[in-house]
Protein backbone atom coordinates (compact mmCIF):
# COMPACT_ATOMS: atom_id res chain seq x y z
CA UNK A 1 0.00 0.00 0.00
CA UNK A 2 1.71 3.18 -1.03
CA UNK A 3 2.42 5.74 1.64
CA UNK A 4 0.93 8.89 -0.39
CA UNK A 5 -1.59 10.09 -1.93
CA UNK A 6 -1.73 12.16 -5.62
CA UNK A 7 -3.13 15.45 -5.49
CA UNK A 8 -3.26 18.63 -7.48
CA UNK A 9 -3.37 22.45 -6.71
CA UNK A 10 -4.24 24.73 -8.96
CA UNK A 11 -1.04 27.70 -8.89
CA UNK A 12 -1.20 31.50 -9.18
CA UNK A 13 -1.25 31.34 -13.34
CA UNK A 14 -4.13 28.88 -13.03
CA UNK A 15 -2.00 25.81 -14.05
CA UNK A 16 -2.51 22.43 -12.31
CA UNK A 17 0.57 21.50 -10.00
CA UNK A 18 0.96 17.50 -8.73
CA UNK A 19 2.28 16.79 -5.19
CA UNK A 20 2.47 14.05 -3.49
CA UNK A 21 1.13 14.37 0.31
CA UNK A 22 2.55 11.93 2.72
CA UNK A 23 0.12 12.24 5.69
CA UNK A 24 0.38 9.39 7.69
CA UNK A 25 2.00 11.03 11.30
CA UNK A 26 -1.08 12.32 12.63
CA UNK A 27 -2.43 16.14 12.82
CA UNK A 28 0.48 17.83 15.35
CA UNK A 29 3.86 16.37 13.41
CA UNK A 30 5.88 18.72 11.31
CA UNK A 31 5.40 18.90 7.75
CA UNK A 32 8.71 18.48 5.67
CA UNK A 33 8.22 20.53 1.88
CA UNK A 34 10.16 18.31 -0.55
CA UNK A 35 11.27 20.82 -3.38
CA UNK A 36 13.16 18.58 -6.19
CA UNK A 37 15.97 19.87 -8.82
CA UNK A 38 15.98 21.45 -12.00
CA UNK A 39 14.69 18.76 -13.93
CA UNK A 40 13.34 16.54 -11.45
CA UNK A 41 10.33 15.40 -9.72
CA UNK A 42 8.93 13.94 -6.66
CA UNK A 43 10.01 10.26 -7.27
CA UNK A 44 13.47 11.02 -6.37
CA UNK A 45 12.05 11.69 -2.75
CA UNK A 46 10.85 8.34 -2.20
CA UNK A 47 13.52 7.27 -0.14
CA UNK A 48 13.70 9.96 2.64
CA UNK A 49 9.64 10.61 2.62
CA UNK A 50 8.91 7.32 3.17
CA UNK A 51 11.60 7.35 6.25
CA UNK A 52 10.13 10.59 7.49
CA UNK A 53 6.28 9.36 7.28
CA UNK A 54 5.83 7.51 10.99
CA UNK A 55 7.02 11.66 12.65
CA UNK A 56 6.40 14.19 10.04
CA UNK A 57 3.63 14.60 7.05
CA UNK A 58 5.78 15.14 4.09
CA UNK A 59 4.58 17.10 0.54
CA UNK A 60 6.64 17.01 -2.50
CA UNK A 61 6.07 19.00 -5.21
CA UNK A 62 6.93 18.79 -8.57
CA UNK A 63 7.35 22.25 -10.41
CA UNK A 64 5.16 23.45 -13.21
CA UNK A 65 6.48 21.78 -16.36
CA UNK A 66 7.74 18.88 -14.66
CA UNK A 67 6.64 15.47 -13.39
CA UNK A 68 2.64 15.66 -14.14
CA UNK A 69 1.90 18.92 -13.27
CA UNK A 70 1.21 21.49 -16.08
CA UNK A 71 3.52 22.81 -18.80
CA UNK A 72 3.85 26.77 -18.78
CA UNK A 73 2.42 27.96 -22.27
CA UNK A 74 4.66 30.91 -21.33
CA UNK A 75 8.37 29.51 -20.66
CA UNK A 76 9.41 32.62 -19.50
CA UNK A 77 7.31 31.94 -16.22
CA UNK A 78 9.97 29.67 -15.58
CA UNK A 79 11.98 30.90 -12.67
CA UNK A 80 12.94 30.53 -9.25
CA UNK A 81 10.68 33.24 -8.49
CA UNK A 82 7.65 31.74 -9.78
CA UNK A 83 8.58 28.51 -8.53
CA UNK A 84 8.74 30.14 -5.24
CA UNK A 85 5.46 31.75 -5.28
CA UNK A 86 3.93 28.46 -6.24
CA UNK A 87 5.03 26.57 -3.07
CA UNK A 88 3.40 29.72 -1.20
CA UNK A 89 0.42 29.13 -3.06
CA UNK A 90 0.56 24.44 -2.21
CA UNK A 91 1.20 25.77 1.36
CA UNK A 92 -1.72 28.31 1.08
CA UNK A 93 -4.14 25.47 -0.72
CA UNK A 94 -3.27 23.00 2.26
CA UNK A 95 -3.79 25.54 5.19
CA UNK A 96 0.09 24.82 6.63
CA UNK A 97 2.12 27.69 7.81
CA UNK A 98 5.15 26.63 8.62
CA UNK A 99 7.24 24.29 6.77
CA UNK A 100 10.60 22.22 7.07
CA UNK A 101 12.18 22.91 3.75
CA UNK A 102 13.72 19.96 2.02
CA UNK A 103 15.03 21.45 -1.22
CA UNK A 104 17.44 19.24 -3.54
CA UNK A 105 19.45 21.56 -6.05
CA UNK A 106 17.06 23.98 -7.43
CA UNK A 107 15.00 23.04 -4.74
CA UNK A 108 17.74 24.20 -2.62
CA UNK A 109 17.97 27.98 -3.96
CA UNK A 110 14.06 28.07 -3.47
CA UNK A 111 14.68 27.19 0.30
CA UNK A 112 16.99 29.98 0.52
CA UNK A 113 14.34 32.77 -1.64
CA UNK A 114 11.49 31.14 0.47
CA UNK A 115 13.43 32.27 4.12
CA UNK A 116 14.59 35.84 2.41
CA UNK A 117 11.41 36.50 1.01
CA UNK A 118 8.76 34.76 3.52
CA UNK A 119 10.09 35.07 7.10
CA UNK A 120 8.61 32.81 9.21
CA UNK A 121 7.31 29.73 6.76
CA UNK A 122 10.62 28.19 7.58
CA UNK A 123 11.50 26.41 11.23
CA UNK A 124 14.18 24.33 9.79
CA UNK A 125 16.22 23.55 6.23
CA UNK A 126 17.77 21.09 4.43
CA UNK A 127 19.68 21.87 1.52
CA UNK A 128 20.69 19.27 -1.42
CA UNK A 129 24.08 19.74 -2.76
CA UNK A 130 23.75 23.58 -3.28
CA UNK A 131 24.60 26.91 -2.05
CA UNK A 132 24.63 30.67 -2.50
CA UNK A 133 26.75 30.15 -5.54
CA UNK A 134 26.92 27.76 -7.96
CA UNK A 135 29.98 26.08 -9.40
CA UNK A 136 30.36 27.09 -13.60
CA UNK A 137 31.46 23.34 -14.03
CA UNK A 138 28.24 22.01 -12.76
CA UNK A 139 26.01 24.89 -14.89
CA UNK A 140 28.50 24.08 -18.17
CA UNK A 141 27.54 20.18 -17.26
CA UNK A 142 24.03 20.36 -16.90
CA UNK A 143 23.59 23.63 -19.72
CA UNK A 144 25.03 21.04 -22.02
CA UNK A 145 21.96 18.32 -21.96
CA UNK A 146 19.03 20.11 -20.15
CA UNK A 147 16.04 20.62 -23.65
CA UNK A 148 18.78 19.07 -25.70
CA UNK A 149 19.03 15.86 -27.66
CA UNK A 150 16.51 13.26 -29.10
CA UNK A 151 14.37 11.60 -26.55
CA UNK A 152 15.78 7.64 -26.44
CA UNK A 153 13.39 5.40 -28.06
CA UNK A 154 13.55 2.51 -25.96
CA UNK A 155 14.21 2.16 -22.42
CA UNK A 156 17.66 -0.12 -22.95
CA UNK A 157 18.50 3.64 -25.01
CA UNK A 158 17.38 5.71 -22.00
CA UNK A 159 19.51 3.78 -19.77
CA UNK A 160 22.45 3.55 -21.37
CA UNK A 161 22.31 7.29 -22.05
CA UNK A 162 21.58 8.30 -18.49
CA UNK A 163 24.45 6.18 -17.69
CA UNK A 164 26.65 7.63 -19.83
CA UNK A 165 25.96 11.41 -18.74
CA UNK A 166 25.92 10.40 -14.74
CA UNK A 167 28.69 7.60 -14.90
CA UNK A 168 31.20 10.13 -13.26
CA UNK A 169 28.55 11.38 -10.60
CA UNK A 170 27.77 7.88 -9.30
CA UNK A 171 30.59 5.77 -10.22
CA UNK A 172 29.57 3.25 -7.58
CA UNK A 173 26.13 2.38 -9.43
CA UNK A 174 25.54 -1.37 -10.46
CA UNK A 175 23.10 -1.93 -13.49
CA UNK A 176 19.95 -2.50 -11.40
CA UNK A 177 21.01 1.09 -9.74
CA UNK A 178 21.20 2.51 -13.21
CA UNK A 179 17.75 1.19 -14.19
CA UNK A 180 15.95 2.83 -11.19
CA UNK A 181 17.73 6.08 -11.47
CA UNK A 182 16.23 6.27 -15.31
CA UNK A 183 12.87 4.91 -14.02
CA UNK A 184 13.10 8.06 -11.98
CA UNK A 185 14.09 10.53 -14.63
CA UNK A 186 11.44 9.19 -17.43
CA UNK A 187 8.08 8.20 -17.23
CA UNK A 188 6.68 5.27 -18.95
CA UNK A 189 4.58 5.88 -22.06
CA UNK A 190 2.85 2.80 -23.60
CA UNK A 191 6.24 0.99 -22.89
CA UNK A 192 8.52 4.01 -23.85
CA UNK A 193 10.32 6.30 -21.69
CA UNK A 194 9.02 10.12 -21.84
CA UNK A 195 11.20 12.65 -20.79
CA UNK A 196 8.88 14.27 -17.68
CA UNK A 197 10.03 17.88 -18.02
CA UNK A 198 9.04 20.79 -20.42
CA UNK A 199 12.31 21.12 -22.81
CA UNK A 200 11.08 24.91 -22.56
CA UNK A 201 12.50 25.16 -19.13
CA UNK A 202 16.43 25.52 -20.23
CA UNK A 203 15.15 28.95 -22.13
CA UNK A 204 15.60 30.58 -19.12
CA UNK A 205 18.51 28.85 -17.38
CA UNK A 206 20.33 28.80 -20.38
CA UNK A 207 20.19 33.07 -21.27
CA UNK A 208 19.83 34.18 -17.50
CA UNK A 209 22.84 34.26 -15.48
CA UNK A 210 20.98 34.91 -12.47
CA UNK A 211 19.01 31.45 -12.93
CA UNK A 212 21.77 29.51 -13.75
CA UNK A 213 24.15 30.76 -11.18
CA UNK A 214 22.55 33.44 -9.30
CA UNK A 215 24.64 35.37 -5.79
CA UNK A 216 22.47 34.59 -3.30
CA UNK A 217 25.00 35.15 -0.46
CA UNK A 218 23.03 38.30 0.81
CA UNK A 219 19.66 36.21 0.31
CA UNK A 220 21.40 33.48 2.76
CA UNK A 221 22.11 35.81 5.14
CA UNK A 222 18.27 35.15 6.35
CA UNK A 223 19.16 31.80 6.44
CA UNK A 224 21.29 32.01 9.43
CA UNK A 225 18.44 32.02 12.09
CA UNK A 226 17.00 28.34 11.19
CA UNK A 227 18.97 25.12 11.83
CA UNK A 228 20.34 24.13 8.64
CA UNK A 229 21.78 20.70 7.20
CA UNK A 230 23.40 21.21 3.83
CA UNK A 231 24.48 17.73 2.54
CA UNK A 232 27.35 17.93 -0.09
CA UNK A 233 28.50 14.81 -2.75
CA UNK A 234 32.05 14.40 -2.49
CA UNK A 235 32.16 14.57 -5.86
CA UNK A 236 30.21 17.60 -6.48
CA UNK A 237 30.48 20.02 -9.48
CA UNK A 238 27.59 22.26 -8.23
CA UNK A 239 28.36 22.55 -4.50
CA UNK A 240 31.98 23.29 -4.05
CA UNK A 241 33.78 22.57 -0.74
CA UNK A 242 34.91 26.74 -0.26
CA UNK A 243 31.20 27.72 -0.82
CA UNK A 244 30.12 24.98 1.70
CA UNK A 245 33.35 25.83 4.09
CA UNK A 246 31.71 29.60 3.70
CA UNK A 247 28.15 28.35 4.46
CA UNK A 248 29.24 26.40 7.87
CA UNK A 249 31.75 29.60 8.98
CA UNK A 250 28.49 32.27 8.38
CA UNK A 251 26.07 30.56 9.45
CA UNK A 252 25.44 29.83 13.41
CA UNK A 253 23.35 26.54 13.17
CA UNK A 254 24.20 24.94 10.27
CA UNK A 255 25.78 21.15 10.29
CA UNK A 256 27.84 20.28 6.76
CA UNK A 257 27.55 16.75 5.81
CA UNK A 258 29.82 14.94 3.16
CA UNK A 259 28.39 11.86 0.84
CA UNK A 260 31.17 9.86 0.02
CA UNK A 261 31.76 8.50 -3.55
CA UNK A 262 28.78 10.41 -5.19
CA UNK A 263 28.38 13.51 -6.66
CA UNK A 264 25.56 16.21 -7.72
CA UNK A 265 23.62 14.84 -6.48
CA UNK A 266 22.89 12.83 -2.87
CA UNK A 267 20.11 10.66 -3.55
CA UNK A 268 18.99 11.08 0.13
CA UNK A 269 18.62 7.53 0.26
CA UNK A 270 22.44 6.87 2.23
CA UNK A 271 22.59 6.94 5.45
CA UNK A 272 24.73 9.55 6.20
CA UNK A 273 21.75 11.39 4.88
CA UNK A 274 19.21 10.06 6.73
CA UNK A 275 21.06 10.31 10.30
CA UNK A 276 21.46 14.18 9.01
CA UNK A 277 17.92 14.48 8.84
CA UNK A 278 17.29 12.63 11.88
CA UNK A 279 19.01 14.79 13.95
CA UNK A 280 17.91 17.95 12.88
CA UNK A 281 13.99 16.52 12.96
CA UNK A 282 14.63 15.27 16.18
CA UNK A 283 15.11 19.07 17.51
CA UNK A 284 11.92 19.83 16.13
CA UNK A 285 9.79 16.97 17.84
Amino acid sequence: MSLYVDCYFTNPDGLKQYYRDYDNAGPRAPVVLCMPGLTRNPKDFDAIAEHLADRCRVIAVANRGRGLSDYDPDPSRYTPLTYVSDVMALLRHLGVKEVIALGTSLGGLMTILIQAMHPGTLKAAIINDIGPEVDPRGIARIKSYVGKGTPPETWEAAIKAVKQANAGVYPNFSDADWEWYTRNLYADDAGKPKVQYDPAISQNFENADDQSAPDLWPAFAAMHSIPTVVLRGELSDILSEETLDRMAAEHPDLVPVIVPGLGHVPLMSEQVCKDAVDTLIARLL
